[in-house]
């Protein structure tokens, strides 16, 4: 059942509670509904985590953690999944967006090379800027419908398989 697995992957509330980033939601992180492992709140958790998993906006995961305060989802795995773009995997996640906007707005895909600085951070936002901004936005979009209905349906189906499996049980 997935709530079994997600239990075993998950921080304990006291670590996330006293987190110095999360510190600005006071007591609403004491809210017990945060905290409950089910297939609502679990499936809120990973549409709002995939949705700012794919913005490229510091501070994620403090927007996740009020988002997913805002709409009661399981907080620690809605924080947890905006790790998916990493220093490793956002090159790639993000070179997709932008691929994926280009093909949105129609425009050829420019070459480009990266250079952190801010300069090159400037001289972006006019060249490669709105088909990579509209990239991620499609695919925050996508990808948390297709958590928020994938995890929904997991859950579901575990759970229907489960009664079948008591019920066969029963009979015998």
């Amino acid at each position: 059942m997935p709530k079994k697995f997600i239990k075993r992957l998950m921080p304990d509330a006291h670590s996330i509670k006293t987190n110095k980033y999360l510190q600005i939601f006071g007591d609403l992180l004491h809210n017990a509904n945060l905290w409950h492992l089910n297939r609502r709140s679990i499936a809120k958790a990973f549409a709002v985590g995939l949705f700012f998993a794919f913005i490229p906006v510091p501070f994620q995961m403090v927007l996740a953690a009020g988002i997913a305060i805002l709409v009661h989802a399981n907080l620690p795995i809605s924080i947890a999944l905006v790790w998916i773009t990493n220093p490793l995997t956002m090159p790639a996640i993000f070179y997709v967006c932008y691929l994926v906007g280009t093909w949105i707005i129609n425009a050829p895909a420019q070459e480009f090379e990266f250079h952190a600085s801010w300069q090159w951070i400037l001289d972006s936002l006019t060249t490669i800027g709105p088909a990579f901004l509209l990239g991620c936005l499609v695919c925050a979009v996508v990808f948390s419908i297709i958590g928020y209905v994938g995890i929904h349906s997991v859950w579901r189906f575990s759970v229907i398989k489960e009664w079948n499996k008591r019920k066969s049980l029963r009979i015998k």
